[in-house]
């Protein structure tokens, strides 16, 4: 059993892997999350690269040991009838692993050469197809997990032989079933007696966390199944683990972090699991400290990524307001360390629409206002070293004000409307300043626009729905959303019976010629996109909300 496991543990390292080059974004609202997805190589995967690379130059006898072996264990594969039981399906497993195995090493040996592996292909293709039958036996899954075949089918899927469709088809069929069989419950049960401190353990919870990694990129839909049948519980159970960091706890961040992207059911299954505390906790660590190496960054990242997650879902905006979340950004916004830019993007998410009502009130409560209108007077140097541009530090900047000024009430409402009084109007200014850049940037991105559409229009080209909306979304990216939020801010604020404010607003306008047309053009088209398309009923009367604030502006 230990040798098996040995040598399939060095089999998963020669099996191709589907194309990792394609991260699906993990947030439909985000872009600055979907931007800053990283590829694998940070993680300690790359590390096993190398080790593939050195053994395929220095183990040749032990392949070799290895073949023979698995040979005498499958020497008696094709015996007609027998019966299917579990040393027949074992049988079978190690046939297939030998054929894949030995078809893999055929492949770096002759790339060139076709001839040289075709017959091995062939034979891997028959044994594929026998392996059906156990997708008609759930209760012999386990063979394949233990066996570690899973990742081996896996693997065939981004197989370089694009012509045999039937390795694909025949591998499909089987991780179907075991999807449907419930093969996620068997790895975590797995997962569960590993024990880390021994290496190879430690290795085979690498690897199988690989697994569900990508399984989950070749059926984005078994996600949801995935995290009830245990995943998500222990995800939670390793990150709060008192180990030390390592590339474990960091897959682990990632695979979560999948787990979460668009995907209400289980962001709902990590709120009743405790995990915006799991969270809030590991992320505690870098509010005075950078993480030391870019792994335990990546790490870091991941971990914000998924609370940005969670708090898309209502339900967890209270379950982050009680768990002091709105406290420990604002503390990460105050110590100006790596964690500032994702601590803001985290604030935006908890108080965005009307679910943020709550943290809007509390965080002028503990006195966030004076973390967040620095942040909005003044963008941070040194944003490029973390991957933050200036534009989503003010898009955050400029959200999170918005968000404050349509939800606050009373006297925290008050407190902010006086900010934009205070120093001779110095915050009224520099919302102005920000107008006028945006502005600019939208003028040349409409005229570049403009001139496509123009060129497309003398070709006899058709600018349908579908192509009105690509571009729109470019406005958006070139700065139209920032442009946007600014001209709500000027409009709430214009409508707060505070004189001094409405007065500077139309000075500064006039000053540098321009009008209220244009603003008021802005915000009109903000509304008609208002909404996320779910609640027709908010949409219409926030809508109808800001078509007020014009008439007063």
């Amino acid at each position: 059993h230990g040798f098996l496991s040995h040598s399939l543990y060095f089999l998963f390292f020669l099996l191709p892997q589907p194309n990792r080059g394609t991260k699906r974004p993990r947030d439909d609202e985000d872009e600055d999350i979907k931007a800053r997805r990283k590829q694998a190589s940070a993680r300690e995967r790359s590390r096993h690269r190398e080790e593939e690379a050195a053994a395929l130059e220095e183990t040749d006898d032990e392949k070799k040991k290895l073949l023979q072996m698995v040979d005498k264990e499958g020497e008696e594969e094709e015996e007609e009838d027998e019966p299917l039981d579990e040393s027949s399906v074992k049988k079978m497993i190690l046939t297939f692993e030998k054929r894949s195995y030995k078809n893999q090493e055929l492949r770096i040996k002759f790339p060139d050469n076709p001839e040289k592996f075709m017959e091995s292909e062939l034979d891997l293709n028959d044994i594929i197809q026998e392996m059906h039958v156990v997708a008609t036996m759930p209760d012999l899954y386990h063979l394949l997990v233990e066996l570690n075949a899973v990742q081996s089918l896996l693997g065939l899927l981004g197989h370089d032989n694009t012509d045999i469709l039937s390795f694909e088809d025949g591998a499909e069929v089987l991780i179907d079933a075991l999807v449907d069989g419930q093969v996620v419950a068997l790895l975590v049960q797995n997962l569960e007696r590993l024990d880390e401190g021994v290496k190879e353990e430690a290795d085979g919870v690498h690897n199988t966390l690989a697994i569900v990694e990508n399984m989950a990129e070749f059926r984005p839909e078994m996600c949801t199944e995935a995290a009830q049948q245990g995943l998500m519980q222990w995800l939670l159970k390793r990150l709060k683990a008192k180990m030390p960091f390592d590339a474990n706890k960091l897959y682990c961040s990632e695979v979560l972090a999948i787990l979460l992207q668009n995907n209400d059911d289980n962001r709902e299954l990590l709120g009743e699991l405790d995990g915006i505390d799991v969270l809030l906790q590991q992320l505690s660590v870098f509010k005075r400290h950078n993480p030391s190496t870019a792994e335990e960054q990546e790490m870091m990242e991941n971990l914000f990524d998924s609370l940005c997650s969670c708090l898309m879902l209502s339900s967890n905006r209270d379950r982050f307001l009680k768990g002091e979340g709105l406290q420990l950004m604002n503390l990460m916004l105050r110590e100006k360390k790596i964690s500032r830019s994702s601590a803001l993007k985290v604030l935006d998410h908890a108080m965005i629409g009307p679910e943020g009502t709550d943290n809007c009130h509390k965080f002028v409560d503990i006195l966030g206002l004076r973390t967040i209108f620095p942040l909005f007077m003044k963008s941070p140097k040194k944003m490029k070293k973390i991957g933050t541009t200036e534009k989503e530090h003010e898009e955050h900047v400029c959200s999170i004000l918005a968000s404050l000024l349509r939800n606050l009430r009373g006297q925290q409402r008050t407190r902010l409307l006086n900010k934009f009084t205070e120093n001779d109007s110095e915050k009224v200014d520099r919302l102005m300043e920000l107008h006028f850049k945006y502005l600019d940037a939208m003028q040349v991105a409409d005229k570049k626009i403009e001139g496509e559409k123009h060129d497309m229009v003398r070709r006899g080209e058709i600018i349908d729905d579908d192509m009105e909306d690509e571009f729109y979304l470019r406005r958006l990216d070139a700065g139209l959303f920032v442009l946007q939020l600014i001209c709500y801010i000027m409009a709430e604020i214009c409508n707060a019976s505070v004189p001094q404010i409405r007065q500077r607003v139309h000075q500064i306008l006039n000053m540098r010629g321009s009008s209220i047309k244009i603003v008021r053009h802005i915000i009109k088209e903000y509304a008609e996109n208002i909404g996320d398309g779910k609640n027709q009923e908010f949409r219409e009367s926030e809508q109808k909300r800001i078509l007020e604030l014009l008439e007063n502006f």
